[in-house]
């Protein structure tokens, strides 16, 4: 069963809720906004109100992809034009506070699906995301420096994370396009398919008939060393581990391994 929030083509993005054959609902957010899927003022807009959504209502895994040619051929540079500096720290700012940090906040699984050129802000946004699923044909890039600005969604940093501080300052200050199976070997891309959106979808299903109480554990983990290193990872998860003895997806899962064994058990997700 599959319900989409807008009508197709009356915005530029539609969120749709499926429901896999084991009733878990994941969430499709798809940009289809022209030829070249650009972020103009529209579509950041659409995003934002999409990721508010999710927030307000989380499913059980997310999938964002697109639609065309291209996952997105960046920013539309008049959003830029004419700002103030004042004005440009206040649009990053609300980008992270409105569509970064509650993307990576989701108590869900994560999965961006590139199949082609994925640029700027859709880049940025894939690396908000958990997983990265990107077709062989996929190429990526932080080409700010077009316009003589870094990008400040978060791609830097992100970057770091996955690949180091070297790869991340070479693919900023190069400007260059890079392959999927390039970042794939940097640990930038997850995974690379020849059918990135059937192998993504096959993923989400996956991972939404899986023990979410579990999957937004491990994400606050992470999270934490993101922050605070491996000490404050230490200090959170006893108690962020701890609460799932109270879940049902454990109680029951627990009874049906020692039940059945290993390869048998199950459980009921929340």
């Amino acid at each position: 069963m599959t319900e989409s929030s807008e009508q197709a083509g009356s915005r530029p993005t539609r969120l749709e809720r499926i429901t896999t054959a084991a009733g878990a609902e994941i969430a499709v957010l798809t940009l289809d906004h022209g030829p070249l899927n650009l972020f103009d003022q529209a579509m950041f807009d659409a995003v934002v109100d999409d990721i508010a959504e999710l927030t307000a209502h989380p499913p059980r895994a997310v999938l964002l992809r697109a639609e065309g040619k291209v996952v997105s051929g960046g920013v539309d540079v008049h959003v830029f034009d004419g700002l103030t500096p004042d004005q440009g720290a206040e649009l990053w700012e609300s980008l992270f506070a409105r569509i970064c940090h509650p993307l990576e906040a989701l108590p869900c699984p994560v999965v961006f699906a590139a199949h082609g050129l994925t640029l700027t802000a859709a880049f940025e946004i894939a690396l908000a995301c958990d997983i990265v699923v990107a077709s062989p044909k996929a190429r990526f890039g932080l080409v700010e420096t077009v316009v003589a600005l870094t990008p400040s969604m978060g791609g830097p940093q992100r970057l770091a994370e996955r690949a180091g501080s070297g790869r991340a300052r070479e693919l900023v200050m190069t400007a260059d396009l890079y392959d999927a199976a390039s970042l794939h070997s940097w640990g930038v891309v997850n995974y690379v398919h020849e059918d990135v959106d059937a192998e993504a979808r096959a993923l989400v299903a996956r991972l939404a008939d899986g023990p979410t109480r579990a999957h937004a554990a491990t994400k606050q983990i992470v999270a934490a060393w993101r922050s605070g290193g491996i000490t404050h990872a230490d200090s959170v998860t006893p108690e962020v581990s701890g609460e799932l003895f109270g879940t049902d997806d454990l109680r029951r899962a627990v009874r049906s391994f020692l039940d059945v064994g290993p390869g048998h058990a199950t459980y009921t997700g929340r």
